[in-house]
């Protein structure tokens, strides 16, 4: 079936998209990957230098938050890497993008209005692999 045709019948094939999705997965996943890890294995003393948060917070709901985001970002690369439930990489951007929506409100509640950025901005990101993966660029399963 030739893409004009694929286009018409509601699923257009983009490349471009696909690309930009996976680059978009592996590089939340190397920046959820890194920041769960550093939550889940760093003493809350070392964290609090460049998270101030982490010492007004349980100890245990740091490491959730770190678990949370090292799973999150396995679950963005791997189901659609060997393509065994490839639809859990959406619901991992789509997990993501609720964590980040409740960081943001967590860091404006305190008035930490330098962590809204990146918050943004991953959570955007991962918005984005949800749709995609969902919607317009599905991987099919094995």
């Amino acid at each position: 079936m030739s893409n004009q045709v694929a286009s018409t019948l509601g699923r257009p094939r983009s490349k471009a998209l696909h690309v930009s999705l996976w680059i978009v997965q592996i590089v939340l996943a190397l920046a959820f990957g890194f920041a769960g890890f550093m939550k889940l294995t760093q003493p809350i003393a070392s964290l609090a230098h460049g998270m101030p948060w982490t010492q007004v917070v349980p100890a245990a709901l740091v490491r959730f938050i770190g678990a949370s985001e090292l799973l999150g970002a396995i679950g963005l690369v791997l189901p659609s890497i060997t393509r065994i439930l490839p639809r859990l990489s959406a619901l991992a951007g789509l997990g993501l993008t609720v964590v980040m929506v409740l960081a943001m409100a967590f860091h404006v509640s305190r008035g930490e209005m330098y962590g809204i950025p990146p918050t943004l901005v991953l959570g955007l990101l991962s918005a984005f692999v949800a749709w995609g993966r969902f919607r317009k660029a599905p991987i099919q399963a094995k």
